[in-house]
């Protein structure tokens, strides 16, 4: 099958709701054999996950109690982009402001889209290097715990299940192959 014969075309929409992150709208598509049904889905405005390498085997990751899986996480540093900001000006935000830390280097890894069955939001993954400390100043309504771990570390709590959330998972993979020199980041952003 081709692309355009696998895609599905919007008939109406409707908004179900309209908050400070979320968007829910309803959609009526036609398929590709021409009957139509219903999608329900969450417009986002896009994010950014940073792998921070403090050194080449040490990597800064956050503890953080996130409020609907009502659990802590061990994350890499992300977060939303703001209204006309471009992700690499995201990235360095969120690490500033979540660290403390800005890195004179950065390289672009790849896209991620975290929940493609409900949502459109789309991740950029940066690696970031040569940090450095300037001082942290989080949102008033952000606490969380700020972790120097070794790469093998992270990827060993990982693989025992300590480490869950998506977007850390993957950052770990590029991180260790980056750190192995097996994968290199392709252009683009």
């Amino acid at each position: 099958m081709k692309t355009n014969e696998l895609r599905e075309t919007k008939i109406s929409s409707e908004n179900i709701f309209q908050g400070k992150l979320l968007h829910v709208t309803r959609d009526e598509v036609r398929l590709p054999n021409g009957k139509t049904s219903i999608r329900e889905g969450i417009l986002h405005p896009g994010a950014v996950v940073v792998i921070p390498f403090l050194r080449d085997d040490i990597l800064i990751m956050e503890r953080q109690y996130r409020y609907y899986p009502n659990q802590v996480f061990y994350e890499l540093p992300a977060g939303k982009t703001d209204p006309g900001e471009d992700y690499l000006t995201t990235g360095k935000r969120e690490l500033l402001e979540e660290t403390g830390y800005e890195a004179a280097n950065w390289t672009f890894i790849s896209h991620l889209y975290p929940a493609i069955g409900y949502a459109d939001e789309k991740m950029a993954i940066y690696a970031a290097h040569d940090l450095v400390m300037k001082g942290i100043d989080r949102d008033q309504d952000e606490f969380l715990e700020i972790i120097e771990i070794p790469l093998k570390g992270a990827m060993d709590m990982l693989r025992r299940g300590k480490i869950t959330d998506a977007k850390t998972m993957v950052g770990l993979f590029w991180a260790e192959k980056l750190a192995r020199g097996e994968w290199e980041p392709h252009a683009g952003t």
